[in-house]
């Protein structure tokens, strides 16, 4: 299991930022190539990065974007919170430039200042999917990777160390675990 270094949020846009064409250019080679394996490698990853990081510690997400909140986000928090789904909506969403409902704020409502959420167990889809780093066909959501490598300090991890494993891919096909 690697090491690995784990950038503050205060200073990883800037650093992701920093190293974006770099990481651009090799995600570029992983969708041209699509290794067979880049889901294994990925996933690999994901559960060695965070058995080093705790994302309590940092909550960036929740402090900086919103997630897609979908109707059935809208469901099951309206219901968690003893509010009519009309009520939620208004109190908490908006429609944003795509049409999709995401949070009137930032930080999210729901973030307590200890980094815990209070609608954790009724949270939305898109929370408990991020960040996205141990899903199938990771290739499709590597423009998605070079967004969030801005945002979460685990994206950036994985993202820089595919970077340097794709560098034998002329050579071999199959990314080196």
């Amino acid at each position: 299991m690697n090491k690995f270094q784990f950038i503050s949020p205060d200073k990883l846009k800037e650093t992701a930022k920093k190293n974006q064409s770099e990481i651009e250019s090799a995600f570029k080679k992983l969708k041209k190539k699509k290794p067979k394996n880049l889901d294994s490698v990925v996933q690999r990853l994901h559960f060695d990065v965070f058995e080093q990081y705790d994302c309590l510690n940092c909550a960036n997400c929740c402090k900086s974007i919103s997630p897609i909140i979908t109707d059935k986000d809208v469901v099951r928090l309206s219901k968690h919170l003893n509010l009519k789904e009309v009520d939620f909506i208004n109190q908490y969403l908006h429609l944003d430039e795509d049409n999709d409902y995401v949070f009137n704020e930032s930080p999210c409502p729901f973030l307590m200042p200890d980094n815990y959420c209070i609608v954790y167990e009724n949270r939305p889809r898109a929370c408990r999917e991020y960040p996205h780093t141990d899903r199938k066909r990771f290739y499709q959501i590597l423009n998605l990777s070079l967004k969030n490598m801005e945002v979460c300090p685990v994206v950036y991890a994985i993202s820089n160390e595919l970077k340097t494993r794709t560098g034998s891919l002329k050579k071999n096909p199959e990314i080196k675990i």
